[in-house]
């Protein structure tokens, strides 16, 4: 049996609950936040949502709900490749989901896992601000995008790939000089070799946001590759997408109107690791 694993910040609050243990986790009885996930060789996986003093989480059960990898051709419960890219991204400074609790048990037939996570009370998903986009100020828009280029930039000079990189699994959060922005559902998250790795992000990202005017697109990747927005990488790399987007049948997009304030000459933007040129075409 692997040894369970404990956030030091959250322990005293789950001691106090009486919830510092997996028994004591798997036999707490929650209503389902969504309908369980079902489907992997007859297994099942839950999010419920636990509400404790001052602070608000999601646990999140499964039983014989497993991936299998080179690593683990006989399966490993899917909570534990998310639990290490948790731990993998805190490691290397990129903001994601926290874990509070992960830990793993085999009954009988049975392999169950637990993996509780802090609730990002506060936070919206970009989805949401995509939702209600026009109603924001250019200035606003302009710092949401940024928020989301330095992200998408963090992500990628640590080697990392997200892999669902979504808008709704971007969470934002309003700040005095800006945004603040973290990740969610790294389960598929893996380390990043290719440029055909950073390309699938990317397109993930605004396939997604067709919201986005042409100008919006161009301040995102010159915040992602720390350029003008007038750089002449921008479009390469917005033709690296389109032909991406060609090969998955993606109808080209519709392109909303909408500017977004920015200058030129304040386009430099200095960010904490590199993004090396590609060697190999992806």
């Amino acid at each position: 049996m692997t040894r369970d694993f404990i956030a030091a910040t959250d322990r005293p609050l789950l001691e106090a609950a009486g919830l510092a243990d997996f028994d004591a986790l798997w036999q707490r009885e929650l209503a389902a936040v969504e309908r369980p996930n079902t489907g992997r060789g007859g297994g099942w996986s839950s999010v419920c949502r636990l509400d404790l003093p001052g602070q608000e989480y999601f646990l999140k059960r499964q039983s014989n709900h497993l991936t299998r990898s080179f690593a683990h051709p006989f399966g490993e419960p899917t909570f534990a490749r998310e639990f290490r890219n948790i731990r993998r991204y805190a490691e290397r400074q990129v903001p994601a989901l926290c874990a509070a609790f992960f830990g793993m048990r085999k009954v009988a037939n049975e392999r169950r896992a637990i993996l509780l996570t802090r609730a990002l009370s506060g936070w919206r998903d970009l989805a949401g601000w995509l939702a209600d986009w026009p109603q924001y100020p250019p200035e606003t828009r302009a710092q949401l995008l940024d928020a989301c280029g330095l992200l998408a930039r963090r992500l990628h000079a640590a080697r990392l790939t997200h892999c669902c990189f979504y808008p709704h699994h971007i969470f934002v959060r309003a700040e005095e000089d800006g945004f603040a922005t973290c990740l969610i559902d790294l389960e598929k998250s893996r380390s990043l070799h290719l440029r055909r790795e950073r390309i699938r992000d990317l397109e993930q990202f605004l396939r997604y946001a067709p919201q986005l005017s042409e100008a919006e697109i161009n301040r995102f990747f010159a915040r992602y590759l720390n350029a003008p927005t007038n750089a002449p990488e921008i479009d390469r790399w917005r033709q690296w997408l389109a032909k991406r987007q060609q090969k998955k049948g993606v109808p080209p997009r519709t392109p909303s109107f909408v500017d977004v304030g920015h200058q030129d000459g304040d386009d430099q933007h200095q960010y904490p690791g590199q993004i090396e040129p590609e060697q190999k075409n992806g």
